[in-house]
């Protein structure tokens, strides 16, 4: 097993921050672009939308594929694929001539994205020791979060000056950067024992994944998590572009900048969890997620602003801690529970970002705030479920 210390320890958390960047630069460098969408293609901001909700919700089916063949075909090769597709569809995308073509490439990158965050926490959870997961699986989330952060930062920016085509075309170029740093510095599994193509085997281990009420709560606090996400940064976009901010699309693409916290919340609530435990961090980060939602409510923009921070900070801790705790509660099939529970979270991604857009419309920002607060409550009993069972669970266990 892989030890924290070691340059092998190194070399494998360079390579899974490499994939995060490449993975989530891709998937969301549309997201600031949903204004100019909305403005060339003459669509609606609920429309403008699926640019980003239809290619994570079919990363989200994807994913349950992907992971179960990674348990016959081995990690990294499936991993490397996917890198390499998902940039070059990302460049052929700035290609697109109407908003159909634009869908019909994000609907193919859906596809060849899922191979590498479906398989990435099954293999850090298999080639990590256990004291060390927190802290290589808050890095891995810490490259998500820089590439997330570059990808809307860079496509806002770009797009202001030369237009969404060069902005697309340039994260697929920097994407393929990525994946030969990946492709060069991620070890061979060495934990990893291939299982036979039975498909009946393999949809039934997925059923028993799904009959564990642990890690059910936990897919369903996944879901609530980057759903909230989702629906918050598409439609501030288009507060803040109206009155009585007014503000360029080249400003609004830095507020996306302000996601560089889940840099320092997922090292750090990573390392935390070692210490204090997953129970208590994941209610901490989904406290901190509810006051960052609710501040946003608030006219003054240095304060809503400020409550972006807040809830980025705690979505990225939860995401850490949720995501970990997957990898530990399933004891066999790794990258079947971590598939299901990146299902669930790409879902709430789909479902949170067309929700908040009937919200939007209907009842403007209040009802999107309205929604993600719901969602959150959600969270919070959820939590209360899978703690009272993790408790239950160290009791048998002392008594053994």
């Amino acid at each position: 097993m892989i030890q924290q210390g070691t340059p092998l320890f190194r070399k494998t958390s360079f390579a899974f921050f490499a994939a995060g960047f490449n993975t989530f630069a891709i998937l969301y460098c549309v997201q600031p672009l949903l204004p100019e969408f909305s403005k060339e293609f003459t669509i609606d901001p609920t429309t403008a939308s699926l640019s980003l909700s239809i290619t994570t919700m079919v990363l989200a089916i994807s994913m349950l594929i992907f992971g179960s063949l990674s348990e016959v075909w081995g990690r990294k090769p499936i991993m490397i694929f996917s890198m390499l597709a998902s940039s070059v569809f990302c460049i052929l995308t700035a290609f697109s001539s109407n908003f159909h073509v634009l869908l019909v490439f994000r609907t193919i990158e859906g596809i060849s994205l899922a191979g590498l965050p479906s398989i990435a926490m099954a293999y850090l959870g298999e080639e990590i020791e256990s004291k060390s997961l927190g802290a290589a699986m808050g890095l891995y989330i810490c490259g998500n979060s820089i590439g997330a952060v570059f990808g809307r930062v860079f496509s806002g920016m770009m797009s202001d000056y030369f237009g969404w085509h060069i902005a697309i075309g340039g994260i697929g170029l920097i994407s393929l950067a990525a994946t030969l740093i990946f492709w060069n510095a991620l070890p061979p599994s060495q934990n990893f024992k291939a299982r036979p193509f039975v498909i009946k085997k393999l949809g039934q281990s997925l059923m028993d994944h799904l009959k564990a009420p642990g890690l059910v709560c936990l897919f369903v606090i996944g879901f609530i998590l980057l759903g909230t996400n989702v629906a918050l940064f598409n439609y501030i976009a288009y507060v803040l572009l109206g009155k009585p901010y007014s503000l360029s699309q080249a400003f609004i693409s830095w507020t996306f900048f302000i996601m560089i916290i889940g840099m320092f919340s997922s090292v750090w609530i990573g390392k935390l969890v070692d210490r204090h435990g997953k129970q208590k961090l994941l209610f901490i980060s989904l406290f901190l997620a509810l006051i960052g939602v609710c501040l946003t409510w608030e006219s003054n923009l240095i304060v809503k602003i400020g409550g972006l921070g807040f809830f980025t900070f705690g979505f990225f801790g939860a995401h850490s801690v949720a995501s970990s705790w997957v990898g530990q509660l399933a004891l066999q099939n790794k990258a079947q529970a971590s598939s299901l529970y990146l299902f669930f979270y790409y879902t709430g991604s789909s479902v949170g970002g067309t929700l908040g857009g009937l919200f939007w419309s209907a009842y403007g920002w209040g009802g999107v705030i309205s929604m993600n607060v719901g969602f959150l409550v959600v969270g919070f009993i959820l939590w209360a479920w899978v703690s009272k069972m993790a408790q239950s669970a160290n009791k048998v266990t002392k008594i053994a």
